[in-house]
């Protein structure tokens, strides 16, 4: 209680303060009584209206003079001015409790998105010199050794190397359902190891986690207006000025047209006039709506890097998708391998693990996987063909390393006998000129594709296109798997371009979404650029507007669900409060509305908009509820292809 007390000292003193004038104006019948009340209603407005009328000198120092800590000032001194004491006091303190109820409001929604994803610790058990030392995470160098136990929370981002564990990633991802990890995989700072001791390899320094980064996303966030933003703010600012020369042509030009004019009654009802137009319930509760449209994302492991976008979302008509690693695993596996050489089908992986040994595409660690502990060859003058494979030399003679357009580059003919039924990307191998082999890789679709598909269209897209590196009959494939009715393949990042340049230069909402490298270009250019967060590249997360931490793709749909019910809640708002301020303003004019029905139309309006807002939050806090909202599907999907190479995938 003292503390609270401390918290809201001004409030406390006001009330105190206010009551006891009361008590003593109307319930005290001794001489000289307005000698005490008057100090009193005095103490409890300063209390209160201080700090305000501090607000109002800063922004007239700031060169904004009709604010609204200058309206709701005037209008409280002018009920002082004529003997309106209680209502003056009134109108500051409902005021102050409101600007408690917003400062609450928003550090509500602040703190969840912070309480949800600022899961740093801030001690790291690192292995130096054959001994274990307790330091901060930033102290630890890129390459060391970290011990996390079970309970503990992963402090940096590293690759596990002990053989398996469970890991619970609702901090960054928003789903708290334990992910099992095997050596070699990528761990999370944030991430709580549920299972046993675990040691895990640093691979990104303090200030680089992806833990951090999504942090920096968050807080940036909300400093980036929406439209509707923008346009109540300028609004306020032609607005305020309006209402306050109405107040005075209020108070002055009935003298002119009325009979039996009162100054002090018009005077009255132009402070109460004043005191509804202030507009800082609509300053504030629209930024919070967008504020908690944010958070709300946020904590479905859906990060935008501005509230602009959550409009853009409602707005976007058009979809591209890149395939691989979006709509299926880009968790690739070699099926086959064919020789149609004397070379054995351990040389022809061998050869290819050598060229693809320092790739990063899903093909490319594929093949790698595939090859296992064999030996690799050294490979000099080797070279990346964009969309099309590598190049290099091994022993003297020219490998290539592709899909068929760069065997059609170099005029290498492919063997007739080879047959392409099977939906599967084929990685081709040439030495010398000669095709001497191919190795058939496969993906999969991802479980909640088929679902994604169905609830995009359901949301009214009028355009879903899959953009593909993969060679055509393969998009085509799992085009009509997934229900797309637009796919085009084979496409190189420059294909992909002109594509939603094309869409773009039609006036539409256009959005993107893909996880590589080469994205990052179309994901700029798009409206709303979407990036898959987890498996996706640096470049791609850095460029994007919307990053899906969990790349599943049926979080698109749910974003376009938070955005569509926070412009809801928003233009609630805005009808609303400006619906009540214009009729108690009416009101006030002909002398029927009171001081006491202008602070409701203010601090009242202000309170239940705030309110309206903080239900974008609520409605989206049950993960438990949205996991339902997509629900799995009955059947298994087959294996599918993808295609390589790198640049176009």
């Amino acid at each position: 209680m003292i503390s609270l007390i401390r918290k809201y000292k001004e409030a406390f003193i006001s009330i105190i303060a206010l009551i006891s004038a009361l008590f003593v104006e109307h319930f005290t019948t001794f001489e000289g009584s307005k000698y005490l009340y008057l100090p009193l209603y005095g103490v409890s407005y300063l209390a209160v209206g201080g700090p305000v009328w501090g607000k109002a000198f800063n922004s007239i120092k700031n060169g904004t003079f009709f604010s609204e800590f200058f309206l709701m000032g005037i209008a409280t001194v002018g009920a002082f001015a004529i003997g309106e004491y209680a209502e003056g006091v009134a109108v500051m303190l409902f005021y102050t409790i409101g600007e408690y109820a917003q400062h609450g409001a928003v550090h509500k929604a602040r703190s969840s998105i912070k309480g949800l994803i600022d899961q740093q610790p801030e001690i790291a058990t690192v292995e130096r010199e054959g001994e274990t030392v307790q330091i901060h995470p930033s102290e630890v160098e890129i390459g060391e050794i970290i011990l996390v136990r079970p309970g503990e929370k992963v402090p940096l981002d590293g690759e596990l190397l002990t053989e398996s564990s469970s890991f619970n990633t609702a901090a960054l991802t928003g789903e708290s359902k334990p992910i099992n990890k095997g050596a070699g995989e990528e761990i999370w700072a944030g991430s709580i190891n549920q299972d046993k001791l675990v040691r895990i390899k640093v691979t990104s320094a303090f200030k680089d986690t992806k833990l951090s980064g999504i942090l920096t996303m968050v807080q940036e966030a909300s400093k980036r207006k929406a439209p509707t933003q923008r346009f109540m703010t300028k609004f306020a600012k032609i607005y305020t000025p309006i209402v306050v020369w109405l107040a005075v042509a209020l108070t002055f030009i009935p003298y002119f047209v009325v009979n039996d004019y009162i100054f002090q009654e018009w005077f009255y009802r132009a402070l109460i006039f004043l005191v509804v137009s202030c507009p800082c319930g609509l300053v504030i509760s629209i930024p919070l709506g967008y504020f908690g449209g944010i958070g709300a994302a946020s904590s479905n492991g859906i990060l935008l890097k501005g509230s602009d976008f959550l409009d853009q979302l409602r707005k976007m008509n058009i979809l591209f998708m890149d395939k691989t690693g979006t709509l299926t695993e880009g968790s690739f596996e070699v099926q086959n391998v064919q020789s149609h050489s004397s070379l054995s089908e351990a040389e022809l992986i061998a050869y290819a693990a050598s060229l693809e040994k320092q790739s990063t595409h899903p093909i490319g660690k594929a093949i790698i996987a595939f090859n296992g502990d064999e030996s690799l060859y050294d490979v000099t003058e080797q070279q990346e063909i964009s969309g099309k494979g590598l190049k290099g030399k091994i022993d003297g003679k020219e490998i290539l390393i592709g899909n068929l357009d760069l065997l059609k580059a170099n005029q290498i003919s492919i063997q007739e006998s080879e047959k392409y039924s099977d939906p599967y990307t084929y990685v081709h191998i040439a030495i010398d000129g000669k095709h001497v082999g191919t190795i058939s890789i496969a993906d999969q679709i991802k479980e909640d594709s088929n679902q994604t598909i169905a609830l995009l269209k359901e949301k009214g897209l009028e355009r879903l296109v899959m953009l593909s590196g993969d060679n055509s009959r393969v998009v085509s494939f799992v085009a009509e798997k997934l229900g797309i009715n637009e796919a085009h393949g084979g496409l190189l990042p420059d294909e992909k371009y002109r594509y939603v340049e094309k869409a773009l230069g039609e006036r539409n909402i256009v959005g993107f979404i893909g996880d590589g490298v080469n994205d990052a270009p179309v994901i700029t250019l798009a409206d709303v650029g979407i990036a898959m967060g987890g498996i996706g590249s640096d470049a791609t997360i850095e460029t994007a507007d919307v990053v899906i931490q969990t790349d599943q793709p049926s979080k698109i749909p749910l974003a376009i669900d938070i955005s569509k019910f926070t412009h809801r809640i928003v233009w609630q708002n805005i009808s609303f409060a400006l619906g009540i301020k214009v009729l108690v303003m009416i009101l006030a004019a002909f002398g029927i509305a009171t001081m006491w029905e202008a602070i409701f139309a203010d601090v009242g309006v202000a309170l239940i908009a705030i309110g309206n807002a903080i239900r974008i939050q609520s409605r989206y806090s049950d993960k438990q509820s949205f996991s339902s909202f997509f629900k799995p599907s009955d059947k298994q999907n087959k294996t599918e292809p993808p295609s390589h190479h790198c640049e176009a995938c």
